[in-house]
């Protein structure tokens, strides 16, 4: 079997597992893999800029409440249905990733790194000024009758994890196609060597534009399916923590590893289940667990897969 062939029967592997997981796990594990797909789509996100581009964002959770708020304000306040509701939050977060990769590009290393973050903690603010329509941390519920799906009830634990599983599904191959693409190659090829890239004549300021872009879209379509599948938007996911979250799963799992941000959100999420039944300090387990891996396993989880298993992981 060629490479290519072995990448895809990887990645469709997945998700025929995933697929087979609503049909034998209990409920309260559907219900977490569900959760589970949603956030590795946003950490697909963070990987594109930060595991394949190499460019570090202390921001990204401002994308992600832009797909939010895209959708739960239009929703809220607009009365429009779901589906243009997704795309206003869709839009709300490309439109964002614009204006943010045109001012922060301006930049590099770690200035790049403080200007997200300092457009981040703009847009948080900018939420609880706006308190009046965004709740500010307290937040607002999106009712059952105004998340139907064409007809279709997405609050159900099915409707929920189908929803979840055709979103994930689409992003995972999307995200396969465009590592494996030329545009994804010359990615790497700039996260590797910007110097380089650019004294072989390729446009490094346009293809970190478009890394930014792209990056920003996935992570708002992520936000925009939380709001949906779960019913709540609230300020606290444009705080600096749902900025830093994404990076720990992009670590643990394997940046520049395209079944590394799943791999990273399942651990972090049932490492902080397990452990929060023992302590109240479940954040210090997962510091620790990822200094460990970090010191013996640097690449992350996916990292140790292709040292071991498959050398021609992507």
């Amino acid at each position: 079997m060629t490479v290519a062939g072995k990448i895809n029967t990887l990645h469709f592997g997945i998700l025929l597992f995933l697929l087979a997981c609503f049909f034998i796990l209990p409920a309260y594990h559907v219900g977490a893999l569900s959760r589970i797909m949603v956030l590795a789509i946003y950490a697909i996100g963070l990987n594109i800029l930060f595991g394949y581009t190499g460019l570090l964002s202390l921001g990204h959770a401002m994308f992600f409440a832009a797909g939010m708020y895209g959708l739960g304000l239009s929703i809220k306040f607009l009365g429009v249905s779901v589906i243009p509701a997704f795309g206003i939050g869709i839009l709300s977060a490309a439109v964002l990733s614009v204006l943010v990769g045109l001012l922060a590009l301006r930049t590099v290393g770690v200035s790049f790194m403080i200007v997200t973050l300092m457009f981040a903690q703009t847009i948080y603010l900018v939420v609880l000024y706006f308190g009046e329509y965004t709740r500010g941390d307290e937040g607002f519920v999106l009712q059952q009758a105004e998340r139907m799906l064409l007809n279709f009830d997405v609050t159900t634990e099915a409707g929920r994890y189908f929803v979840a599983f055709g979103a994930f599904s689409i992003c995972l191959i999307s995200f396969a196609a465009l590592v494996q693409s030329s545009f994804g190659k010359r990615l790497v090829a700039i996260r590797e060597n910007e110097e380089r890239a650019r004294m072989l004549g390729y446009d490094v300021w346009r293809y970190k534009l478009l890394a930014v872009i792209i990056s920003g879209t996935v992570s708002g379509v992520a936000g925009a399916l939380y709001a949906l599948l779960f019913g709540y938007v609230g300020a606290t996911f444009a705080s600096v923590q749902y900025s830093i979250l994404p990076l720990l799963w992009v670590l643990l799992g394997g940046a520049g590893k395209t079944i590394g941000p799943l791999i990273g959100v399942a651990f972090m999420f049932y490492l902080i289940d397990a452990s929060s039944a023992y302590t109240s300090a479940y954040m210090l387990i997962a510091g620790l667990a990822l200094v460990i891996l970090t010191m013996f396993a640097p690449r992350g989880i996916a990292g140790i897969l292709q040292a071991k298993v498959w050398p021609w992981l992507p």
